[in-house]
């Protein structure tokens, strides 16, 4: 099956599908994308299964040669992208033709952009999943990231519309975002002066943040408990470790881990927190079990109402 062949591979190129789930009993953790909405946008955009495998693209640098006539869209952080030398707009879906190069340029705002097309990259999953982990060398083509001459097969598509999402339903990604926190069963392990030095500083994103976690610098906080067994951990938990500073915890995360967690990052804060480039802030807002539940439904809500628009290309 013929598809596209990867001219350059980018800073980090990874396939991702939703992710990896029921296996960590094996040791396997969960993956699929760190900005959700932007990978759901894509796949909608063109009408794809929700779990069609898609195209994580990091910092940007990607170039791509079709080879057969489908259709494409990139939706999440924005970067100059073009067609054959003719620049597209993202968030809107656009035909390319066998031959044609696509290429997409360093990201100007955020770090994640995803390309998807047509019926998904057909990728056979690992252990029920295309998403790639690097460190444990699963999922996507051989467990890596892409790598100049990799083909990434998909079938040919003639669409019947295109689509777009329009610019004020689009996400802004600056450098800065506060992140609402469900405060964890351990969150008695730190005194009150603790919790009032986490939810009332600002932290910045190092560069030592990657898909596993991003590892955040600035007040100190510390934790009574001197020792713990290790135990599973979700996504979003907020350790602290001997060094008093936090570490967030995102898709790559190890399955099981041994530092106190102060509580949990939701899921869309975390979408979010990924789309920030290092020396970015942050801030922890604490919410509700029952608050985080009514953002999770009030956002699936607003996405399934927000409509698409359609275009002439």
């Amino acid at each position: 099956m013929s598809g596209f062949v990867v001219k350059q591979p980018g800073l980090l190129t990874l396939i991702q599908d939703r992710g990896r789930f029921g296996a960590h009993n094996l040791g396997l953790t969960t993956g699929g994308p760190l900005d959700t909405l932007a990978f759901d946008w894509a796949n909608r955009l063109l009408g794809n299964d929700e779990n069609a495998s898609c195209l994580e693209v990091s910092f940007g640098g990607l170039s791509l040669e079709a080879e057969v006539d489908t259709t494409i869209v990139i939706t999440g952080a924005k970067g100059t992208c073009k067609i054959d030398g003719n620049e597209i707009s993202q968030w809107q879906t656009y035909s390319i033709k066998k031959g044609e190069l696509l290429e997409m340029g360093f990201a100007t705002e955020g770090v994640r952009a995803y390309l998807a097309v047509a019926g998904g990259l057909d990728i056979a999953p690992s252990f029920g999943s295309s998403s790639t982990v690097v460190r444990e060398k699963i999922g996507g083509i051989h467990g890596d990231k892409l790598q100049a001459g990799d083909e990434l097969p998909c079938q040919p598509n003639a669409p019947s519309q295109h689509l777009r999402l329009a610019e004020e339903d689009q996400p802004n990604y600056g450098k800065q975002a506060t992140l609402r926190v469900v405060k964890g069963y351990q969150q008695a392990a730190f005194d009150h002066v603790q919790h009032w030095r986490f939810f009332n500083s600002e932290y910045q994103v190092t560069e030592r943040s990657d898909r596993m976690g991003f590892r955040l610098e600035g007040e100190v906080i510390h934790s009574s408990m001197v020792g713990m067994l290790s135990e599973g951990i979700c996504h979003g938990a907020i350790q602290i470790p001997a060094d008093g500073q936090p570490i967030v915890l995102m898709n790559d995360r190890q399955t099981i881990g041994g530092y106190p967690k102060i509580g949990s990052v939701i899921s869309r804060d975390t979408a979010r927190l990924a789309q920030l480039v290092p020396g970015s802030s942050v801030r922890f807002e604490s919410i509700s079990l029952e608050q985080a539940h009514n953002l999770h439904w009030l956002e699936k809500s607003r996405f399934l109402r927000t409509q698409p628009v359609k275009t002439a290309k």
